[in-house]
């Protein structure tokens, strides 16, 4: 049977609208003498990861949190704590041909939502960003309570884009996100890259 046409997008945040370039955690971690990769070794552990992502703590919280693990290889708590808020200072970039063809699609009548896995500084971020007024929805994960990839997320992402689930067409990069929405009845596309927004402006416009 033929899948119905997509008529709403979702797209993730992290490593498809937004990148973060790999060589200001590796400034801080030489500055602060710590091992390479230990800032988001830390902040990515699930017990530590997963209450911030589904609003039981804050930003703020989980990156105490952060420094509190540090305190030892940086040197003691207040040089764990700068080296933490610098690395924070940072909320990544816009990758605009991904924003390009958001706007574009926009224009066409696609209806764009943004479906994330974030902390309370969501918001804040999409500010710095400038992506404010982009996106038709924000899905944010420590708004809703539950986070990708469970199927009550994707119900909730297609709520917001009053879309139904056969009609939304969902682009991540991780595999575990991509098989949640399509056990959740969503298509989706797992991102590779700039070279997929031919294959998704197909999908979606003509």
């Amino acid at each position: 049977m033929a899948r119905e046409r997509a008529t709403a997008l979702l797209l993730d945040l992290d490593g498809v609208l937004r990148r973060f370039d790999p060589a200001v955690a590796a400034g801080v971690e030489r500055e602060y003498g710590l091992a390479d990769g230990v800032l988001s070794e830390i902040a990515m552990q699930w017990g530590r990861l997963q209450p911030v992502l589904t609003g039981q703590v804050s930003h703020a919280d989980w990156m105490s949190s952060v420094a509190d693990a540090l305190a030892e290889p940086a040197g003691g708590p207040d040089r764990a704590q700068a080296a933490v808020q610098q690395w924070q200072r940072y909320r990544g970039e816009v990758d605009t041909e991904v924003l390009d063809f958001v706007r574009e699609v926009r224009a066409a009548g696609v209806r764009v939502g943004l479906a994330t896995n974030a902390t309370d500084l969501l918001d804040a971020d999409l500010t710095t960003l400038g992506l404010v007024g982009e996106l038709d929805v924000v899905v944010n994960s420590s708004t809703l309570g539950v986070h990708k990839p469970a199927p009550e997320y994707f119900q909730a992402a297609c709520q917001a884009l009053a879309t139904p689930p056969a009609r939304v067409l969902f682009v991540d990069d991780e595999d575990w996100a991509v098989r949640g929405a399509r056990s959740a009845g969503l298509s989706a596309h797992r991102w590779g890259g700039h070279a997929d927004l031919r294959y998704l402006r197909a999908a979606l416009t003509h």
